[in-house]
């Protein structure tokens, strides 16, 4: 399945993007969802609690989000994320993409929601975060949960254990990545251009599977965390 487009490279919660799950014939489908789960027995559309990421120790359990982890799974296909490390008091931002691969595939949840006044459908999703893997500790503490291709699929299937369903919720780092420092100019939600992603020093090597930090020198002087984007 190709992305339909067009791209954007600064997605932020509350906007629209392109998500596969499985449709009503088994088969895979790409969907635009709202970035933002609203719960289907919630009464209105609201933003008052940050439901963009949910946490993966507790989405089994919270009432948000424990049915759509049973039965409305989905995945988030990405050509990489955001993460704010801090540096100096001052916050630095990090594009992290596959060294090689085109693409990431994170987790995530959907749930559909009916307007009580206009009838309207409206789709929405979560990406499931997890306690980052010790190499990506220097950017933030938690990351989104990625899958290889094969753990995708089981991700997406209704056939899947629930106690299979939690092992894939782990650190583990499917591929190699990039983690690159770029610019400012994608702290401002407007920008969706591809300078977001420039990069304006090295990036830092983060090898698959490691749970091991980068070695000394790779750093660039950056520790600490901060908030999560994506750009598919």
């Amino acid at each position: 399945m190709r992305h339909p487009g067009p791209d954007n490279f600064n997605a932020a919660p509350t906007e629209s993007i392109v998500v596969a799950r499985l449709g009503e014939d088994g088969a895979p489908e790409l969907v635009p969802m709202r970035w933002w789960l609203t719960p289907f027995w919630a009464k209105e559309m609201s933003s008052r609690y940050s439901m963009f990421n949910a946490k993966s120790e507790r989405v089994h359990q919270s009432p948000a989000f424990r049915e759509p982890f049973r039965s409305r799974r989905c995945v988030v296909p990405v050509s990489g994320f955001y993460e704010w490390a801090r540096a100096a008091g001052q916050k630095v931002p990090y594009y992290i993409r596959p060294h090689q691969l085109p693409g990431l595939l994170l987790a995530g949840i959907w749930d559909h929601w009916r307007n009580p006044e206009t009838e309207e459908m409206l789709y929405s999703f979560a990406v499931l975060t997890v306690p980052a893997n010790e190499a990506l500790t220097f950017v933030h503490s938690r990351q989104p949960v990625m899958l290889s291709l094969a753990e995708a699929h089981r991700w997406l299937s209704g056939d899947t254990p629930e106690d299979e369903l939690r092992a894939l919720m782990n650190s583990a780092l499917p591929m190699t990545l990039d983690a690159v420092p770029v610019s400012s100019y994608v702290n401002n939600a407007r920008h969706k251009d591809a300078r977001c992603t420039q990069a304006i020093a090295d990036p830092v090597l983060v090898p698959a599977g490691s749970a091991a930090p980068p070695e000394k020198g790779e750093e660039k002087g950056v520790e600490g965390g901060g908030n999560e984007g994506a750009a598919p």
